[in-house]
């Protein structure tokens, strides 16, 4: 074979674009342009012809294969004259049948050739101004402490406020000295023993304190320092499963802590055991809890003072921070950094002694600890602390102290001064002219700007000074990273950045006018902090630096940084250790930069623009969003108060290979459906109109019910983590993947068909064989089959009951495994007889005439059976109607009645009554049922004469069955397809009249029936009768049987394998468990052979109508079981359904079947005629077009194995993939529910079933939900989610339904046209319909 398979690896690997188009073989550039210029391996021994550059495809000098790769040209003339006339245009290439490996490519957003690109000159790194050491200042924070505390013992440090805004308490400097000194002493010197103290100098120590109290945290966070312990401040734990408190457990685990610092109330207030222990914390260590209170504490003896030195590189305290993903880091910060950070912040914000200064931020990190803590302490000034509680009671409390303590400074968040607006009712009394500072701590975010503008817009009048708001950019790595300065008075305020969305999305900054809704207006934060170097660097690769027009992370190099990750190496050289190069590669600085976390840029006169965070960057289809930007957008969406407290959170997930923005809101109490869809229609026309961006997933959820951060915002990670477990229980939910997914694959084109001999020889050119096999030859097999001597079973039967009357042939178990009733030979053959005897004498029949025969699975089904035969009439057997469901039970009887034409029903006295009772009268017309006999009590003699078929040619009975697409079809078999049929299980199976065989399966259709009623009087073995409905009752019951009687042999399907496994672990191992393999429709296939072997499959190969064998495990892989031993006498063969041609081995097609009990045709068909005639004589259209086929409606595909039949020869085996009628075609795609369905139960555990169809083009999902309402739409997500990544396909509606909603039919598949009928009347009664638009 001249295509070796080399040359398409060689192909692939130079080539990393989809193969070319060859369709078309003109001499056109583009189409060749793919492979122009690649160079392929030489083919042994090729010479150089094939070394030369590819030629175009028109020319022919050069044979190349179907991909456009040249061959050797040893090929022989022969075959190259066969290719080339199979080189005919319009046709597909031969890569059809060369190479299997085919890949469906997700589209690569490709970068739009006129998007903005950054044209500035290289950024120039920006110097801070020298940090002036002044002469006083401390040489260490501990040392500024002892000063003040001893020579301004009365000095106010800190006032502490209750919850009506009243002074709680005054710490003085002398106190805090005192207590912090006392501290110090006893985390020294009384935990633990004088030989083994708990805790050294350099140990880490939590501290708990919470927020109502920073006295307490004050006095701890310096006794640490003076005992040179290193403090981890944390939150307050409140329940044993607070958000993000398992990761903070695991920053406690990996620091070594093993003592926690906490306050009395504090203490008390910790959730306790029923002993009075406090409980271990999820995910923490064990740690022993420490109250710091002094009167808990021993006094120090008079000689002992804590050791105060200059600032050093140690530790001073860890500060946690939380990443995206919700894990919580700790930041470590130097005595030296900790001191110079307080004396860049001295030096910026011009603080002098005594001075007051409010703080309403968290005063444990961040700026509240590094104002109102730290530098606070340096200067000796007086912090009066408002409480996070303070400010839920009273927004305005704030503004009143700094009237009342006429406070030179405060330090704020943009939410406190909304929150003041909104409380805000024209307070005489409010005076603000004592402000020299508004610190605003978030001040790089992008939507504190119009808090500070309404703010400055109210509040000018009543004192406070334009120039007095000094918005911060602050990261827990690198500090503070700039503060705008107070202004002296009369100077012009700085200018705006009013910058494109367009052009940041791109990362570029292009200055637009403020007209447009799609602009960012941004204010600076100051320049860069004293002794510092600040440069901007690009976000991905090497840490180069940016353009004066390009967005970058901000990076500092000065003292005043953290030093690391505690424990994290290698995050740690990534954060605090990088050294920017410039555009030739050198650095530009011989100290490390750290990264701050901050996207921006140094704008004119050097001052800083922060445009977003890292954290918050999301990138959906190559460009870059901030999702902050996208909060302020929602939170300006009118009207503006529907959001409860403007509580939006917006992140990312990964859906299909690009992010996908998640928009969560909190809904106001009050809102109605109403509201929430006008104000979710309008967030999403807003943020596509000014971001130019689709929102995935817009959900609402009630008021309150986000998970929060100590102090009230909302925990991002946390509520993201919820979000993809679904157990974020939203009210409201809004998907809009049609929009926002734009890689999908392309749809597949269907090729103009190849003409089936086409097919044959490039299956012949590529040296695949034609996928065929078969079962055992009958004509060869040697056996001493007794029962082959008669042609009907009737004559088998009789001979039984001369030859071994006693022989058992059926034993009818209960629930309770205890034997019903059974049946010998010469019992079945007598009670036969007076069946025939009452249709003759009572029923008057006539030979031919059809009789329905209406018995629960049992001994009475089987007697009628051959009583019918004995009387010369053709019987149907027809589930009975379900008592407590007629309505829908009782019309599929009477229409098999009806359409198999039946004279007469034969029945039980139960069911007969039931056929004319009142309930029937509702459901059906009882007047029109033929008679129906009762047969209860038979009568006592035997008929004259029984009737011997003249032709075994004739009808034997008819197989009435359902389909799941809701199809009634009844099959006819012969009476020579009927001793066909159990001739080949006998023989496959082993049959013979010693053996026992266990059954569970529905007596009335296909093998089921055959295996019930038949074989046992076939093959003389005993049958071991389980009907299934009993397994409802007892699970057991099955497997107890197989193993009470030591059954070899066990017919079950796979409905009862699952009420099996459900109801109990599997008890027996002892079984060697043999099934009908699945196709039981109109050809049994085959049964197992002793293991069955299992190949996995690539799915996506399957939708194209391919086989592609995979590794277990791979991404995308279906295992899929052989379908057993194929039956003696059996041929099969893979055709293509549409053009009837043989298919190649391993190619996925339809399975046709030639065998000697193949049904001789459709009785009648109740649905469309047309379609079935070619069902049973089918013929190929090519290759052998004498033998006839019967159409078995599966997909599948053979495949040869190593392993050999017991002929010697290798084994072929059969794989069916689904049946051809439930096969959706999607984007020209062939999709098989139960794939999409498997997808769907795995993504949550409430999900118990689901279904799916398709309407207009849409794929429906209905999932049932086993869990309390509010789960049902966080299914929604969750559903089109995992469609999306592992099918390719975009959900259009998912209904969510209640258990048992789903119609199952009683061969246990589920029947999605009759879902599909009720979900299109509206009859399903959902819980909730979601469009995804």
């Amino acid at each position: 074979i001249f295509f070796t398979s080399n040359y398409f690896i060689a192909f692939i690997a130079e080539n990393h674009s989809a193969p070319p188009d060859v369709t078309g073989y003109t001499n056109n550039t583009a189409n060749a342009t793919a492979t122009d210029g690649i160079q392929v391996e030489r083919a042994p021994g090729a010479g150089t012809a094939a070394q030369r550059q590819t030629p175009k495809y028109g020319n022919a000098e050069l044979m190349e294969t179907g991909d456009g790769v040249p061959v050797s040209s040893r090929v022989s003339a022969k075959i190259q004259q066969l290719v080339n006339t199979l080189k005919r245009p319009k046709r597909p290439p031969l890569r059809e049948f060369f190479v299997d490996d085919f890949e469906e490519l997700l589209e690569v957003q490709q970068p739009d050739p006129n998007q903005p690109k950054a044209e500035g000159a290289q950024m120039v790194p920006m110097r801070g101004e020298q940090l002036g050491v002044v002469t006083n200042w401390p040489p260490s924070l501990e040392a500024a402490l002892q000063r003040w505390g001893t020579i301004s013992p009365k000095a106010p440090c800190l006032t502490t406020m209750d919850t009506n805004g009243k002074p709680l308490y005054v710490l003085t400097y002398g106190k805090l000295w005192s207590r912090s000194v006392k501290v110090a002493y006893n985390l020294l010197h009384k935990l633990g023993t004088k030989q083994e103290p708990l805790v050294r100098p350099g140990d880490r120590v939590a501290l708990v304190f919470p927020n109502n109290d920073p006295a307490s945290f004050m006095t701890a966070f310096y006794g640490c320092l003076l005992a040179e312990v290193v403090p981890v401040p944390i939150e307050v734990p409140l329940t044993r499963k607070d958000a993000g408190s398992q990761q903070i457990g695991f920053l406690l685990g990996s620091c070594g802590v093993t003592v926690a610092l906490t306050s009395d109330a504090c203490h008390k207030g910790l959730p306790k055991s029923p002993t009075g222990e406090i409980p271990q914390f999820k995910g923490w260590p064990k740690v022993m809890w420490f109250v710091t209170e002094s009167k808990h504490l021993s006094k120090p003896p008079r000689d002992w003072f804590p050791h105060i030195k200059e600032a050093n590189q140690d530790t001073a305290y860890i500060e946690y921070k939380t990443c995206k993903d919700g894990s919580v880091l700790g930041v470590t910060v130097m005595r030296i950094a900790m001191l110079t950070h307080c004396q860049a912040i001295t030096q910026s914000c011009s603080y002098t002694e005594a001075e007051t200064i409010v703080n309403v931020l968290d005063f444990k990190k961040d700026v509240g600890l590094w104002h109102a803590v730290q530098t606070s302490v340096m200067n000796m000034m007086h912090v009066i602390s408002i409480p996070y509680a303070l400010m839920k009671v009273n927004p305005l409390s704030w503004i009143q102290k700094v009237c009342q303590y006429k406070a030179k400074v405060a330090c704020v968040k943009s939410r406190d001064m909304h929150w003041a607006l909104v409380a805000h009712r024209d307070q005489r009394d409010i005076n603000l002219s004592s402000l020299r500072m508004l610190v605003v701590a978030d001040g790089s975010n992008p939507w504190s700007i119009s808090s500070c503008d309404a703010f400055l817009n109210v509040f000018q009048t009543k004192g406070l000074k334009p120039e007095v708001i000094c918005p911060c950019a602050s990261s827990p790595e690198a500090l503070t990273v700039a503060i705008r300065r107070p202004l002296e008075e009369g100077t012009t305020p700085p200018g705006r950045g009013i910058l494109s969305m367009q052009g940041l999305s791109h990362g570029v900054i292009r200055v637009d006018s403020e007209e447009k809704l799609s602009v960012l207006t941004l204010q600076d934060v100051g320049s860069v902090m004293p002794g510092g170097l600040m440069c901007v660097v690009k976000l991905e690769g090497v840490p180069q630096l940016c353009k004066t027009d390009e967005i970058g992370e901000l990076c500092v190099s000065t003292v005043a940084t953290g030093t690391s990750y505690y424990g994290l190496a290698g995050m740690t050289k990534n954060t605090f250790e990088v050294f920017p190069v410039s555009n030739n590669g050198t650095p530009i600085s011989e100290f490390p930069f750290t990264r701050t976390g901050l996207l921006g840029f140094i704008g004119p006169a050097g001052l800083i623009f922060v445009a977003g965070k890292m954290d918050g960057l999301m990138v959906v289809g190559g460009r870059r969003h901030n999702a902050d930007d996208i909060v302020a957008t929602a939170l300006a969406v009118e009207p503006m108060k529907f959001v409860y407290r403007g509580r939006i959170a917006v992140f990312s997930i990964t859906v299909l290979h690009d992010e996908r923005i998640v928009v969560v809101a909190e809904q106001r109490p009050d809102s109605t459906e109403e509201d929430s869809f006008q104000w979710m229609s309008r967030v999403l026309q807003a943020i596509d109109g000014i971001h130019q961006v689709g929102v995935y997933c817009l959900a609402l959820v009630p008021s309150n019910t986000l998970p929060k951060t100590p102090l009230g915002g909302i925990h991002l990670s946390e509520t993201k983590q919820l979000f993809l477990e679904g157990a974020l229980h939203p009210c409201n939910v809004l998907m809009c993947p049609h929009t926002c997914v734009t890689n999908l694959p392309k749809p597949r084109q269907k090729q103009p068909e190849i003409g089936p001999a086409s097919v044959m020889v490039g299956n012949l050119v590529s040296g695949k064989r034609i996928a065929q096999a078969s079962g055992r030859d009958l004509g060869q097999i040697e056996d001493n089959d007794q029962a082959r001597k008669f042609l009907f079973l009737s004559e088998v039967l009789q001979w039984r009951a001369q030859t071994t009357p006693d022989h058992v042939l059926y034993t009818l178990l209960n629930s309770r495994g205890t034997i019903a009733s059974s049946l010998t030979c010469v019992q079945l053959h007598k009670r036969a007889e007076k069946i025939a005897a009452m249709l003759a004498e009572r029923g008057h029949l006539q030979d031919g005439d059809h009789v329905a025969l209406v018995y629960p699975p049992g001994i009475d089904l089987i007697v009628a059976f051959y009583g019918c035969l004995y009387a010369g009439c053709v019987p149907i057997t027809v589930r009975p109607p379900h008592p407590q469901n007629i309505a829908t039970t009782l019309p599929t009887v009477k229409m098999i009645v009806e359409v198999s034409r039946s004279v007469c029903v034969m029945t039980t006295q139960v069911i007969s009554k039931l056929l004319r009772s009142k309930e029937a009268s509702a459901a059906v017309d009882v007047r029109t049922w033929p008679p129906v006999m009762d047969t209860d009590d038979l009568p006592k003699k035997k008929p004259p004469l029984l009737y011997k078929p003249s032709n075994p040619d004739t009808l034997a009975y008819l197989d009435f069955s359902v389909s799941t697409t809701g199809m009634l079809a009844g099959v006819k078999m012969s009476h020579t397809a009927t001793s066909a049929f159990c001739r080949s299980i006998k023989l496959q199976c082993e049959l013979y009249p010693s053996r026992e065989v266990a059954i569970c399966l529905d007596p009335y259709c296909g093998l089921g029936f055959v295996l019930w009623c038949l074989c046992s009087v076939y093959s003389g073995h005993q049958s071991i009768l389980i009907p299934p409905s009993e397994l409802e009752v007892n699970p057991a019951l099955w497997l107890s049987a197989v193993s009470q009687y030591k059954v070899r042999d066990t017919f079950c399907s796979y409905s009862v394998m699952e009420l099996c496994t459900k109801g109990l672990g599997l008890q027996t191992d002892s079984l060697k468990v043999k099934r009908g393999g699945r196709l039981r429709s109109r050809a049994g296939l085959g049964t197992s052979g002793p293991d069955p072997t299992t190949v996995y499959v690539d799915m996506r190969a399957l939708r194209h109508d391919r086989v592609r064998l995979v590794e277990r495990g791979s991404p995308h892989s279906l295992p899929l079981m052989e379908s057993g031993k194929i039956l003696p006498g059996v041929r099969i063969i893979i055709a293509n359904p549409e053009t009837k041609g043989p298919m190649g081995e391993s190619h996925l097609g339809e399975i046709w079947v030639h065998s000697g009990h193949n049904a001789s045709g459709y009785f009648t068909v109740y649905g469309d005629e047309a379609l079935q005639s070619d069902h049973f004589n089918s013929r190929l259209s090519f290759g052998d077009t004498q033998t006839v086929w019967a159409r078995t409606g599966y997909l599948g595909f053979l495949r040869r194995t190593e392993l050999t039949d017991a002929s010697g020869e290798r084994h072929d085996a059969l794989y069916v993939v689904g049946a051809l009628e439930e096969a959706m075609e999607l984007r020209g795609m062939r999709y098989h529910p139960i794939d999409i369905e498997t997808s769907v139960i795995r993504t949550h555990k409430s999900i118990t079933e689901c279904a799916v169809f398709t309407w207009t083009n849409l794929l429906v999902v209905v999932v049932e939900l086993d869990g309390s309402e509010q789960e049902a739409l966080d299914l929604v997500p969750l559903v089109t989610n995992v469609v999306l990544e592992e099918h390719y396909l975009i959900v259009g509606v998912v209904v969510v339904v209640d258990i048992g909603v789903i119609p199952i039919n009683s061969r246990g598949e589920k029947q999605r046209m009759h879902l599909r009928d009720g979900f299109l009347a509206d009859q399903l009664d959902p819980i909730y319909v979601a469009y995804n638009m």
